[in-house]
């Protein structure tokens, strides 16, 4: 049975971030976390407020095996302290609003793993906020653009995370289009074993990537990306400005595997964030290896312990109903 926080091990790091005239009223646990916990903590004291906190426990990791990935490997589980305060200075630095960073805490004095007090930004989601007022929700989605624009105008010749590449290490040279190639095999691979759909497709399923893959041209330069930017990961502050969450994954790489991933998870709305010259052969090879990315993760943290079990399962069935419907007819 896995032990989460509870409000007396938080309180002194509450403490340290708001200061001793604070005093802890409630803790709720977030839903929807697979590799970190998120905590909202209503506080009292000089004013009424409520902060978050992201542990960063083992105990809060539902990934089975995620300790064994290379993590200098574009696509290894992102999380940790030192991922999210490299993907928080960068984007705050471009002008890209995350949450603000009230705390950092990697000393375990006061809290028994790397810990992050950050500000609670109370307007709820954009995925929400899509449903109960879509004209509000039309003007966030229209700076959300212009946010992905400046981090998608951001070039580097080296891809991987930001905080492997600000340490000085590097991916393998292998070219991106080659690399989700190698993960999409893998999920292939993986997905066949699980799901019968994909098992009996698996042969025309590896020669469609392969043959997507054979089309890519080459290229040198990659642009700033989210990596898993649905309107769940963005959320809407008070005066309806979208804010970036779930920020550790933030790496250079084709904008294509951005792309992609918006338009899954956008659906009808994603034509406010397409943009002119994306690579067509890119996004074929990448919406494939997606689909199958979006099979074999659901199944996987099946095979441990994650509450949410219905939930993944349906995303598993989703998505290998759609991979099979990007083989082309016989």
């Amino acid at each position: 049975m896995r032990q989460f926080t509870e409000k007396e091990a938080l309180s002194g790091i509450v403490h340290e971030a708001l200061g001793s005239g604070f005093h802890i009223v409630a803790v709720d646990r977030l839903r929807g976390g697979s590799k970190k916990g998120v905590y909202r903590v209503r506080v009292d004291g000089p004013r009424a407020a409520s902060v978050i906190v992201y542990s960063w426990a083992e105990s809060e990791n539902f990934w089975p095996g995620s300790e064994d990935a290379d993590a200098a490997h574009p696509f290894a589980p992102a999380s940790g302290l030192v991922s999210f305060l490299a993907a928080q200075r960068r984007l705050d630095r471009l002008g890209v609003r995350v949450p603000g960073v009230l705390l950092a805490d990697d000393s375990r004095r006061r809290y028994p793993a790397d810990v992050a007090v950050v500000e609670d930004v109370a307007g709820g989601t954009l995925e929400a906020l899509l449903a109960t007022d879509p004209t509000r929700a039309t003007d966030a989605l229209g700076e959300l653009a212009a946010m992905l624009d400046v981090m998608h105008r951001q070039h580097s010749r080296r891809y991987g995370r930001v905080d492997v590449l600000e340490r000085g290490d590097r991916a393998s040279g292998v070219p991106c289009e080659r690399l989700v190639l190698e993960r999409a095999l893998e999920d292939l691979a993986y997905a066949a074993g699980r799901d019968p759909g994909i098992g009996s497709a698996a042969a025309p399923l590896r020669d469609r990537l392969q043959e997507l893959a054979a089309g890519v041209p080459p290229r040198t330069s990659h642009g700033l990306i989210h990596g898993e930017l649905g309107p769940d990961h963005v959320l809407v502050d008070a005066s309806g400005h979208p804010v970036l969450i779930d920020i550790e994954g933030l790496m250079f790489f084709d904008v294509e595997w951005e792309h992609v991933f918006l338009r899954l998870r956008f659906g009808e709305r994603y034509p406010a964030l397409s943009r002119p010259g994306l690579d067509p052969a890119r996004l074929d090879l990448y919406m494939l290896a997606m689909r199958l990315s979006l099979v074999a993760g659901p199944l996987r943290l099946l095979d441990g312990d994650f509450p949410h079990r219905a939930a993944m399962r349906g995303i598993a069935e989703h998505n290998a109903k759609e991979a099979l419907a990007l083989l082309p007819s016989a």
